[in-house]
Order: C-alpha cells, then structure tokens, then sequence
C-alpha cells in the first residue's frame, strides 16, 4: 500500500466519502430530521409523550434510546467485521455494504409522517421512523469504521493531521451544500407549489440518501479493496476474523499510548457526540427555535467547524496532539456549563460557532492522533480502527443513555447538558496522562 501514500487523487476520493454521508450526519442526525421529529411527536393531547410497540417514553428520549440501540449493535458487530475485512482484504466491499444500508434506511424516512386528516400517526408508522433512523445510523456507522481505516494507508505519518482535516472539510462542505438545497424546500414551499407541510422535510431525507449513494461512487471507484492475508489453501471462514482480532487485541495491548489514548478518548467522546446529537432537540426543545433557525444554527457550526479542523491541525504541529486535544477539551466544559444557563437564541447562536470550532478540530484531531500511533506499515488497519470505533460508539451509547435518563428524571434538559461535563472533566484528566505517552513523532 505504500505506493498509494500521498497520492492527491486517492487523498481526494477519500476525502469524498466523508462528503458523501457527512450529509447524513447533518441532515438526519443534526438539524431537519430531529425537529421535524420533535414538532411531529408532540401534540396537544399527550404532550411529548409517545406510544412505540406500546410503551410509553418521552419523545426526545425515545430517540436517543434508539440511536443507543444502534450505536451498542455496531460497537459489537464492528471489531469481527473489521478483523474479517482485514483478513479477507475486502474492506471495501463492507464499506460499500454499510453506505447502501444507510442510505436506503434515509430514503424511507420519506414515509415518516403523520395522518394528514387525524393528525396522528397510522399504526406502525411511528414505529417506522425510529427502525430507518437507527438503521441509518448502523449504515454510517460502519461506512466510516472502514473509510477511517484506509487513513494510514493513504497518508504518511507527517501529513495524516493535514488529510484527516482534509477529509473532514470537505465532510463539511458537501453536506453544507445539500443542507442548503433542502434549506430552500424547507423555508419556501411555495416556491415548488408544495402545500404538504410535511414533504419539504421528508424530501430532504429521500436526497440525503441519493447524495450518499452517489458520492460514494467516487471513493468506491479509486479506493483499494484491501491486503488479503488468506492463503488458497486456508478456509475463509467467520473463525478467521475472530483469530485476526485476537492478533490485533494482543498488539494493543502492547502499545501502551495506544490504551492510554482510547481511555481519554472513550470520556470525551461520551460527551462530544451526544452534543452533537442531541443539539437540535435541545434548541428546539429550550427555546422553541423552529426549523429554519436550528437549520441556520447548525450551518454555522458546520462552516466554523472546516476552520477549526484546519486550525487544530496547525496548532498541532506547533505545540503536539495531547496538549491540543486537552484546551479543546476544556473548552468542551465551559459549553456544557453555558448550555445550562442559556437564555435566548443569541446566546445560542454564540455557543453553536464555538462549538463548530472545536467540533471540527476535536474529531479531526482525534483520528489522526490515533493514527499516529499504530504500529507502522501494519495491514491491520480495519481492525485497529475498529477499537478507535467501538470506543466511540460505547461512548455514544452511554452518552445518550444518560442524556435521556436524566432528562426522564428530571424533566428538565438542560439537566442533561449539564451532566456532560463529568465526562469532559474525566477525559481531560486522562489527557494528562497520556502526555508522558507523546513522543517526538507526533508533535
């Protein structure tokens, strides 16, 4: 694979697969759907209470508590896929397996809505919504196990900062774009003759599915499948990915920095991505912003967020990994404090550009600081990322879970943002740990 290292056309094509299902992230799990879902589950009879298979949850609630569900199948099912991709040397066709998944799973949300004559949902329809939306998340989930993966593949050490900022830029840029197309079906249906309050947002989730499949295309097309490790003579059996997982797990176990960084990892990720996710359902559900400003709200964080990428990875160069991650870290406390005593959307819009700063940078940062960290020139580039994964995706799984569970508790959310900060303040400390862990190579 080392002659594909630093090649601009397969760093590009890369980089287009976070262009392809960052739509997704935006879209689906960011801005239109979580307040279309949020204004379609709540009604004047019951509130924000909800009926699914016949229990009762909190709107809100309930999808976090999917998205969970979603994230734990993935965080099971990923290190053995992985292990069996690197073995196999077909990670690509799983990329390409997920990415399908995912966005057909987005196109059926198109049929997510409630009866136009009762107002309310038809038997199974609710039910519908929350399968496709966990199921989409299960499909973008493993598209970027795998497209992570291919990172120190395709870069050398020194310039794995420079094109994971890369691939997160154009993430950002691309799903922007989309994000401003179904921006104008949302805020001017009149425009196209819609009269279905609810199509511009259910046509906004068929597009996100075709954008992904689409682009996708792309990476597909110039991408390398993978390094077979199988012999002729050797039975390609499901084993065989347990046997390379178990190679991979010993080899962690070695790498000391390697351990220390997924222990810090693991905290302040509980907290970042349950930010991000539950970001639009916290605007709306505090301070009733509606559609069409959360969607500004979260375009801002998305353009602030290619700066911070790119800034975070300067600053690395100059200071080193670790000591970056902790001040972005840190400022990651002071959101969660300030999401408590919010008052007014100004104050909000405030929050969101500094949380699309050290959004980009800490995601960024984050992957290619793991990267760094493999052993060199290893085949074993799915498996390892698929411990960076898992981690991450554990850490999404108690992240929401604790986010629901206080807000059940307590029937107040900003309760939960609050409740974040623990897991920040726990990650920041293991980041000082892992200082003594940094070596000159990723400085």
């Amino acid at each position: 694979m080392q002659s594909i290292k630093n090649d601009k056309k397969v760093v590009r094509s890369w980089a287009m697969f976070d262009w392809a299902n960052s739509a997704y992230n935006l879209v689906i799990t960011s801005t239109i759907f979580p307040a279309y879902y949020t204004i379609i589950t709540t009604t004047k009879e019951n509130g924000d209470k909800v009926d699914f298979f016949g229990f009762k949850f909190v709107n809100t609630a309930l999808a976090s508590y999917s998205l969970a569900v979603a994230y734990l199948i993935m965080a099971a099912l990923l290190p053995l896929l992985s292990s069996t991709a690197d073995y196999r040397g077909n990670k690509k066709s799983f990329m390409k397996a997920f990415t399908y998944l995912g966005s057909l799973a987005c196109m059926g949300l198109f049929f997510f809505r409630t009866n136009p004559i009762t107002r309310n949902f038809d038997p199974g329809v609710l039910e519908l919504g929350i399968i496709c939306s966990a199921v989409a998340a299960m499909g973008y989930i493993g598209g970027v196990m795998f497209s992570n993966s291919y990172l120190p593949e395709i870069a050398s050490v020194d310039q794995q900062d420079k094109v994971s900022a890369q691939g997160f830029a154009y993430g950002y840029i691309g799903s922007v774009l989309l994000q401003i197309i179904c921006f104008v079906f949302v805020l001017k249906p009149e425009l196209f003759g819609i009269t279905d309050g609810s199509f511009p947002a259910r046509l906004s989730f068929l597009l996100v599915g075709l954008w992904w499949i689409g682009f996708a295309q792309i990476p597909f097309n110039v991408l390398p499948k993978g390094n077979s490790k199988a012999r002729e003579n050797h039975k390609r059996s499901v084993g065989s990915g347990y046997q390379e997982l178990q190679n991979v797990w010993r080899q962690l176990k070695q790498i000391e920095v390697l351990k220390q960084f997924l222990y810090a990892f693991f905290f302040y990720s509980i907290g970042v991505q349950t930010i991000m996710l539950v970001a639009a359902s916290f605007g709306e559900k505090v301070l009733h912003l509606g559609t069409s400003k959360l969607i500004a709200t979260i375009l801002i964080i998305q353009l602030v967020a290619i700066l911070g990428a790119f800034v975070m990875s300067r600053l690395s160069k100059i200071v080193g990994n670790t000591k970056v991650l902790m001040l972005v870290v840190f400022v990651w406390i002071g959101v969660c404090f300030a999401a408590y005593f919010i008052a007014n959307e100004y104050q909000f819009y405030i929050l969101a550009a500094i949380v699309g700063l050290i959004m980009g940078g800490i995601q960024s940062l984050s992957r290619s600081t793991y990267s760094k960290f493999l052993p060199e020139n290893t085949t074993d580039t799915a498996s390892f990322f698929s411990f960076y994964d898992v981690t991450e995706k554990v850490a999404i799984v108690i992240g929401l879970a604790t986010f629901a569970f206080i807000e059940e508790q307590s029937d107040n959310i900003r309760y939960s943002a609050l409740g974040l900060s623990i897991f920040f303040f726990i990650g920041l400390i293991l980041l000082f740990v892992l200082q003594k862990y940094e070596t000159k190579e990723i400085k």
